[in-house]
């Protein structure tokens, strides 16, 4: 894994912007604006009289309230003032001049009477409200004490005025030696009180960002595992034609993945005997080591090739396919081998229909037929009795038999010649018209199947990739298999119907020769 990606370090970037941004609101919040600091907020601010100018009665009053002077237009407010700083603030701190130490302006209104209220345990600040300490009012100016506030340490006015409307600005200021006054929202006794205060809104909005932005970087960038050590250089790959197409996309993938390193590979199938004797005929020719050839094998390597590396790749399932007019779909394997043993010459004999029995095969070379022989059969195939599959060439052929050089001119033999059997990888005889997969025993062929352990269908065998000799590690021919076993070519031996043998299920049947 490649730490110092760019994807990488924007994410980590970006998680501790979130712890820093964070950090950042909570000490702003109590550090920037100094360290000491009074707040004030307006708690209650209601009419009591009548409102004049609209002409009508807001309120019922009865006794002193509708009685007194000034009562006609006459409001209250509910004043909070709190040190919500981070220090202690003296009578010293206030810079007013005068003896009082702060003023509350509440507009065009005019004050009747204010009460001062302290919590229980402030009870010492009562008496700094007193006249020679600055505490009195004229018109709508309300002169303040210089109270000595500890942290988080308060009082409350409850003012009572006239004229102008509820709900005009009210203003607190004071001259504060190295700090500041602020004004704090307040539910009103009438309003839903905010669920977060401002900094644990700023706070939430801002890690919710970058939670938002990771979870982009995530989606947006390229899942799959990166290429394991790129290298350069020319490789072909021979072998396996059934295993041909996994070999043609993982080489365009590794191509394009490793561009930077000009790679060139060449697939160039032959049938798995036939590979593996071409890489053995390479490295002996070879003065430099291990030749750039891998020979893919469905099954082990034939015995007397000491120099052949193996390398177990994937757990490949073939199978038996039947032209679509042969209504059958379950044979035993003891009237499979009836079948490739001549013994049966027309399908009616094991309950299909009256159609002679065409046994379409592959060539000598074939891995596939290697294993249908040794894992279904448990012998060889009889001897060839016909060149284009339909006309007996052999008259003492027991019954039609033909070779042919490929899996796909398999596939299309049996689709088109009624009464026709062969046998084929399982991905390519899953995509083929005109026929259908045979199973044996009762059991289908079915990679699903075999992967959970709940089949012993028999028609599978081991992907072998053999190399003469170790390659060297910087190779191309190295590069190549660990990326093939390990790397992003085992989404494609899965998506062609393998089973990759470097993943948990696989591990285990491919510890075994015969899985």
């Amino acid at each position: 894994m490649e730490w110092l990606s760019a994807e990488n370090l924007v994410a980590v970037a970006t998680a501790m912007l979130g712890i820093v941004a964070s950090a950042v609101m909570v000490w702003y919040e109590r550090r920037v604006p100094r360290r000491r600091r009074i707040g004030y907020r307006v708690q209650l601010d209601v009419p009591i009289g009548d409102d004049q100018r609209s002409g009508r009665r807001i309120n019922r009053r009865v006794g002193w309230f509708d009685t007194a002077a000034g009562m006609t237009d006459a409001s209250i407010v509910l004043l909070r003032i709190e040190n919500d700083g981070s220090g202690t603030i003296g009578r010293d701190d206030y810079q007013s001049p005068g003896t009082h130490g702060m003023t509350v302006e509440f507009g065009d209104r005019s004050i009747l009477g204010v009460s001062v209220t302290q919590p229980s345990a402030a009870g010492h600040l009562i008496e700094h409200f007193t006249p020679d300490r600055g505490f009195g009012h004229q018109g709508g100016t309300l002169d303040l004490p210089r109270v000595p506030l500890n942290r988080g340490a308060y009082f409350k006015l409850l003012v009572l005025l006239s004229g102008g409307s509820a709900g005009d600005e009210i203003e607190l200021r004071c001259d504060l030696s190295d700090g500041e006054v602020h004004r704090n929202r307040s539910a009103t006794p009438d309003e839903k009180a905010p669920l977060f205060s401002r900094a644990a809104r700023l706070i939430t909005i801002t890690l919710t960002l970058c939670v938002v932005a990771l979870a982009v970087i995530v989606v947006a960038q390229d899942d799959s595992p990166p290429p394991i050590g790129c290298e350069g250089g020319t490789l072909t790959l021979t072998g396996s034609t059934a295993f041909e197409p996994v070999l043609r996309e993982v080489a365009e993938k590794y191509e394009k993945d490793c561009a930077r390193e000009d790679p060139r590979i060449e697939v160039d199938p032959h049938g798995s005997t036939s590979g593996v004797r071409e890489l053995a005929a390479a490295g002996a020719r070879s003065e430099h080591g291990s030749p750039p050839v891998v020979a893919l094998s469905d099954g082990p390597k034939p015995s007397g090739m000491p120099e052949l590396r193996e390398n177990r790749i994937a757990v490949s399932v073939f199978a038996l396919v039947v032209n679509e007019d042969v209504r059958l779909r379950d044979l035993s394997t003891a009237d499979v081998r009836r079948l490739y043993r001549g013994e049966i010459a027309n399908w009616s004999e094991l309950g299909g229909p009256d159609l002679p029995v065409h046994l379409v095969s592959r060539d000598a070379n074939s891995g596939t037929r290697q294993v249908f022989q040794r894992r279904v059969l448990g012998r060889g195939e009889i001897a060839n009795s016909s060149v284009d599959c339909v006309h007996k060439d052999d008259p003492a052929g027991p019954v039609i038999r033909c070779e042919l050089g490929s899996t796909e001119q398999v596939l299309a033999t049996v689709a088109e010649l009624p009464g026709a059997i062969g046998y084929s990888e399982l991905n390519s005889a899953a995509r083929a018209k005109g026929l259908h997969r045979l199973a044996l025993d009762g059991h289908p062929a079915s990679v699903d199947a075999i992967e959970d352990g709940t089949s012993s269908y028999p028609y599978r065998e081991i992907e072998y990739a053999y190399t003469y000799g170790q390659p060297p590690a910087d190779s191309l021919a190295s590069s190549f298999l660990t990326y093939l076993a390990r790397g992003n070519g085992q989404d494609v031996i899965r998506t062609h119907g393998h089973l990759p043998c470097w993943t948990p299920e696989g591990l285990k049947l491919c510890a075994r020769r015969t899985p």
